[in-house]
């Protein structure tokens, strides 16, 4: 059985071209776009069998996990699959740090960021049914035209080289993160800006981007941004598991928590609709999976847009920190060597993207040199280098690499 998903049908494109990636005042209203052709909806796909774990495979990681999770060090669900074969499935700790629930191997996290290559394949698939063009002006769709964004285009939303100042970038945040918003809301509070750079000339992660995209995705498809993706993609494949809290509905979805002094405390308020289009998306394992080997014969991305989403958009200013990892701008994925961050180091170009967001903290990377997916979710958002570390672990040891035991400083 092929892997092919939107990160599968990357395998396809060889490693070599994946290493080269990993080298490098009133409301404003939307835009009347032009006639688009009727689309057929996505056809239902029946989901593929369940893989079996391989009970004895990934040792090491396995005993780590047990030690990390005795010593409250971990908390979270982890899964590896290798091609077909589903190495590893299984949770760590609790779902409510205050009830004591453990937490289960089905569980629902928030994805956080990992919500953004959603959004993006949302824009690709409209672009594959011909309804917009990720090189449309953003002022194709957003009108009036807000002060200074002539030159932004789709691609610069995508790509995080929009220039625009982010959410949290911005005067009053502190407010705005605890108050419910819509994506009109959003849409009016970002006109007020100007990129702060021209527009294609650096990367800079913006979240304010994607929930433009999301808007947009609204306009171009005559569907809320949730319902889009709900029938392009989440019904098609199956993942009953997956779908957006924007609403504040809970859904679910296991409790957020912070590390205290005295173990894990309960995380902030989520007010995940002021992300609602870069991370208010929850899931679990298994659909993330389900998401890694969604089949190419469906056609929710072909292999050209696939290509478009791991292609580093950004120019050599990335905005990161200096001794930062340097990383390809996809959209909504990122490309780097993930594997050169361990100790003992090893060569291991990764797509991937994190997530962290009100008491979660999450990393879905897959290795095409190997065929390896490995989706980390975790409901403690003071987690960062323990999931870095046992993505790479699971990497390492998946491939027959040393076992890393630490992290590059």
């Amino acid at each position: 059985m092929s892997r092919t998903s939107i990160a599968g049908v990357f395998a396809g494109l060889g490693l070599g071209a994946l290493t080269s990636l990993a080298a490098v005042g009133c409301a404003p209203t939307l835009a009347q776009p032009s006639a688009v052709a009727v689309v057929e909806p996505a056809p239902i796909i029946a989901p593929e069998p369940a893989p079996i774990v391989q009970a004895n495979s990934l040792p090491q990681l396995r005993a780590r996990l047990e030690v990390l999770a005795a010593q409250g060090q971990f908390n979270g669900a982890v899964l590896v699959a290798q091609g077909d074969h589903l190495l590893l499935r299984q949770a760590y700790g609790v779902a409510d740090v205050e009830t004591g629930q453990r937490l289960d191997p089905n569980a629902r996290f928030r994805l956080a960021s990992v919500s953004k290559q959603f959004t993006a394949a949302a824009i690709l698939r409209l672009q594959d049914e011909g309804r917009l063009s990720i090189d449309d002006p953003v002022c194709r769709w957003i009108s009036p035209c807000p002060d200074g964004w002539q030159g932004l285009r789709l691609t610069h939303l995508l790509s995080h080289t929009s220039g625009l100042p982010d959410l949290m970038e911005r005067p009053g945040w502190g407010d705005r993160r605890v108050t419910p918003a819509t994506l009109a809301e959003l849409t009016r509070d970002t006109e007020q800006f100007r990129p702060r750079f021209e527009p294609g000339t650096r990367a800079d992660y913006n979240n304010a981007g994607y929930n433009l995209l999301a808007a947009i995705v609204e306009r171009a498809s005559g569907l809320a941004y949730e319902d889009y993706l709900q029938t392009t993609f989440f019904t098609p494949l199956g993942m009953a598991n997956t779908g957006s809290d924007a609403d504040a509905g809970g859904h679910g979805i296991v409790r957020g928590h912070n590390s205290g002094g005295a173990g894990q405390v309960p995380g902030p308020i989520a007010n995940v609709s002021i992300i609602a289009g870069a991370g208010a998306l929850y899931s679990t394992l298994d659909d993330m999976l389900t998401w890694q080997r969604a089949p190419r014969g469906a056609q929710f991305l072909p292999p050209e847009s696939s290509a478009k989403m791991i292609a580093a958009h950004a120019p050599a200013d990335q905005g990161l920190p200096e001794g930062a990892r340097p990383r390809g701008w996809g959209f909504g994925l990122f490309t780097s060597d993930l594997g050169s961050g361990a100790v003992p180091a090893f060569h291991a170009p990764q797509i991937y993207h994190t997530g962290s967001w009100a008491g979660f903290r999450n990393l879905i990377s897959y290795l095409p040199d190997g065929d390896v997916t490995v989706v980390v979710l975790t409901n403690n958002y003071h987690q960062r280098d323990t999931v870095f570390l046992i993505v790479q672990q699971a990497m390492a040891e998946a491939t027959g690499q040393t076992f890393p035991t630490g992290l590059q400083q």
